[in-house]
């Protein structure tokens, strides 16, 4: 019987134009989120002095960088982050497989009987294997397989993945921040409480000296029994507030040991602080809102737009044909004896197509799902954006103020100090009551109290500044990395901001 042949580009061209025809058209981009743009909330470039990394250093306490290091190493919801870094990471070489060429090795020997009516005929005489006889039959092949990607659907879904890894590194860079920063918070709570049980401690003291003094003065009759019984009730008040302060000493110290991860173990271990509000920590004389850029959950916010940005890509790239190269090289033979013969070698290569011709809504709803995506991560990055702008005001108008509540705290603690000594100096002369004493005394324990107070929310408000603008006031540096910002270009920048 005469064979036919046909020419195999005609055909292959017409099956590819048929196939190409009957394909999904990906729908239109519908109009989505935009990101925001710096300059519309009126940014500008400019840049800021700079200040030594490893913000928590600066306080020059080695207890507080011990507690540092031990919470970065033990506390669980770093752990957490780090497997969620280890998941993306899997995730991206899983994806990754799948743009490169895949090779298998395939085998098999069955045991069969051929049929009679194949393409074997009956047994004849003097032939070999017929129809009818019962024959082992195998193939010992090697497969190549590669996706040649020519719409970029695997490419996108790679940049994709690899975008998801460098989010979750930053937001492990964010908890560790976060974490760095609610210590250091914690251990300035536990420097206030210390600083008020001193005071309290001195307010006793000159309580008691005050009774004593009244005692005296009632044996020689210059006061009576209620002046005493004033002096005596007023002595529990102080100490209550001493017990209070130390209490909230007990807490922070409690709060420490919880964010080191360790328990009750090391709260005796857990000693005072030393610091000096007064020179910790000091701020530039300008900062500027540029510093945001660095900042690591903008940072992962704005890597989570471009992972969604290819995955929306990687959805519209799947209505296209999936392009494959095939081929194999192999033995193929009945029975075992002849496998590895040279004449039983088998080989072939080709294209092969994949078209998604009925497969319309699955298409649609992916990609519809991508672009909600998308829309979603720039919603977060507007967001992150626009808060962070917004806390970073908020701290520097509280600095702001704060400088110029202390100013008026020292002058009230100054005049305090000075009518508590005229008081006292009037009441041991006869020349004023004792209730006198103990009104002025209680307004000069305030204004104490009122001045420690406020130079611990403006250290607090410092190091919430700090974190902020992404753990360091200097521009040319990026915390995450050590090297100059690159993620995200002229993206906020803004006006000098002054603080004192």
């Amino acid at each position: 019987m005469k064979s036919t042949n046909f020419a195999p580009p005609l055909w292959l061209a017409l099956g590819t134009s048929l196939l190409l025809a009957s394909c999904v058209s990906p729908p239109k981009d519908e109009a989505r989120l935009t990101v925001i743009d710096g300059k519309s909330l009126g940014l500008s470039e400019s840049q800021s002095p700079r200040i030594q990394s490893g913000w928590w250093k600066v306080f020059g306490d080695s207890q507080l960088n011990h507690l540092i290091d031990e919470s970065l190493a033990n506390n669980p919801s770093l752990s957490e982050a780090l497997v969620r870094i280890r998941l993306a990471q899997a995730q991206a070489i899983a994806t990754g497989a799948a743009t490169r060429p895949g090779v298998s090795l395939d085998g098999d020997e069955t045991r069969q009987r051929l049929s009679e009516n194949y393409i074997y005929p009956p047994a004849v005489a003097g032939f070999g294997i017929a129809g009818g006889d019962v024959v082992w039959m195998g193939q010992l092949t090697a497969n190549l397989s590669w996706n040649l990607d020519f719409w970029g659907h695997q490419s996108n879904l790679v940049h994709q993945a690899k975008a998801k890894v460098a989010a979750a590194e930053l937001d492990n860079f964010s908890a560790r921040l976060a974490l760095s920063g609610a210590i250091a918070q914690s251990y300035v709570e536990l420097y206030h409480a210390y600083i008020l049980a001193d005071i309290a401690k001195q307010n006793e003291h000159q309580r008691e000296s005050l009774l004593k003094l009244t005692q005296h003065r009632v044996n020689v009759g210059l006061d009576n029994q209620v002046e005493l019984k004033i002096a005596e009730a007023a002595l529990p008040q102080v100490r209550n507030v001493l017990l209070q302060a130390e209490n909230q000493r007990d807490l922070a110290v409690h709060n420490l040991a919880a964010l080191s991860g360790h328990g009750a173990n090391i709260y005796a271990s857990i000693g005072r602080p030393q610091l000096s509000p007064d020179v910790t920590l000091p701020l530039p004389n300008e900062l500027t809102l540029d510093l945001l850029s660095r900042r690591p959950d903008i940072l992962a916010a704005k890597v989570r737009v471009e992972a969604a940005t290819a995955g929306r890509t990687a959805a519209k790239a799947a209505f296209y044909p999936d392009i494959n190269l095939k081929a194999f090289v192999g033995f193929q033979a009945v029975g075992l004896d002849k496998l590895l013969d040279s004449g039983s070698l088998i080989y072939g290569a080709g294209p092969a197509l994949h078209l998604p011709i009925f497969d319309s809504q699955r298409l649609k709803a992916g990609y519809f799902g991508a672009t909600a995506e998308l829309d979603g991560a720039i919603a977060s990055y507007n967001d992150a954006v626009l808060k962070a702008i917004r806390d970073v005001a908020d701290q520097l108008s509280r600095n702001q103020s704060l400088n110029q509540q202390l100013v008026h705290a020292r002058q009230t603690l100054e005049a305090t100090e000075a009518a508590y000594k005229l008081a006292e100096q009037r009441y041991q002369a006869g020349l004023s009551s004792q209730l006198a004493v103990l009104n002025v005394e209680s307004n000069l324990l305030n204004a104490r109290r009122d001045l420690v107070s406020l130079k611990t929310q403006l250290l607090i408000t410092r190091v919430t500044l700090l974190l902020t603008l992404g753990g360091s006031f200097d521009p040319t540096t990026n915390p995450v990395t050590g090297q100059p910002p690159s993620l995200i270009k002229n993206s906020l920048v803004s006006n000098n901001l002054a603080v004192n």
